[in-house]
């Protein structure tokens, strides 16, 4: 049996992989997935004046195992990935997208004078640099506000430490992930703007496309299983979270919305996508030595195991 070890992942970002390793549909494809702890609140803390990620450390809250040879392969937005495999040390690529597309939403708080998009204009927006929400706030600001007047910046990883940061007032608003944007409208905090967005897989060279094939089909039947029963699922949202964070444990699933778990099918990153979204990061003054799309992905594993899953 192959072994294959993932950094550890939370529900809103890899719950079909999460499903998959507790439903034994990984070891039915042959494979023996092992977790790597990765600290999820990598940044602990608030830098208000600072709005730029150059200089930032793309693997503070994912790749670091791979980067470090504890990990074969981590999943994480497609944005960050895209700027992490820039950076590799170990010739980590792309592999295609994950199968859960994330909600985030950028919440304020209940005493907030802020009620729309516009009103964020010059007004701090705690995002964890490198990771999915940070670069959904440049897209969701972004379409309401110039360039200028987009001030978002590094706030502690870890949807609960953003939270508490933006209710002590330490920004005025925070990017978050479930269950985290159920639990601030359960405490009277409004959604300002939300999307949903992609993430893709990342591995080192010790992934081939067998092995990711078959790892592809396990998360493809979690999908279906998902699909089919969402509620049930919505479970994995409190569990996680409730032994480090008892508050969660206070949720029920009638807080909790179905309709923000979107799962599909994981799948090659499209090549027309691929090139407007490095483009667009380029824009924002990242993926300076980055010269063609094409050197972000392993094209040859990603359309062999996609093509072999598919089978």
């Amino acid at each position: 049996m192959k072994t294959l070890v993932l950094e550890s992942t939370s529900p809103f970002q890899g719950l079909p992989e999460l499903v998959a390793f507790n439903e034994g549909l990984f070891e039915k494809e042959g494979i023996q997935v092992t977790w790597a702890d990765r600290d999820e609140a990598g940044v602990k803390t608030v830098a208000k004046d600072e709005s730029n990620p150059l200089g930032v450390n793309p693997f503070g809250s994912h790749g670091k195992l791979v980067e470090q040879g504890k990990a074969d392969m981590y999943n994480a937005c497609e944005w960050g990935n895209y700027c992490r495999v820039e950076d590799t040390s170990v010739g980590s690529r792309q592999l295609g997208r994950r199968a859960i597309v994330t909600y985030a939403a950028i919440v304020v708080r209940p005493d907030s004078p802020v009620y729309t998009a516009q009103q964020l204009a010059n007004r701090s927006v705690g995002v964890p640099f490198y990771a999915g929400t940070h670069y959904l706030a440049l897209h969701l600001l972004g379409g309401f506000l110039p360039r200028e007047m987009v001030k978002v910046v590094p706030a502690p990883s870890g949807s609960r430490n953003r939270y508490n940061a933006m209710m002590k007032g330490e920004i005025e608003a925070a990017t978050l992930t479930e269950p985290y944007i159920s639990l601030a409208e359960k405490n009277g905090c409004r959604i300002i703007c939300s999307a949903f967005y992609h993430g893709t897989e990342v591995a080192s060279d010790r992934v081939d496309a067998d092995t990711y094939a078959r790892f592809n089909r396990a998360v493809k039947e979690a999908v279906k299983r998902i699909n089919a029963d969402k509620k049930k699922y919505l479970q994995y949202f409190i569990d996680y979270h409730k032994a480090k964070d008892p508050e969660i444990g206070t949720l029920s699933l009638d807080d909790l919305r179905a309709g923000r778990i979107v799962v599909c099918d994981p799948a090659p990153i499209p090549q027309d996508e691929l090139e407007r979204t490095t483009e667009w990061v380029k824009s924002w003054g990242m993926l300076e030595e980055t010269e063609s799309p094409l050197d972000l992905v392993n094209v040859l594993i990603q359309e062999e195991a996609h093509r072999t899953a598919a089978q």
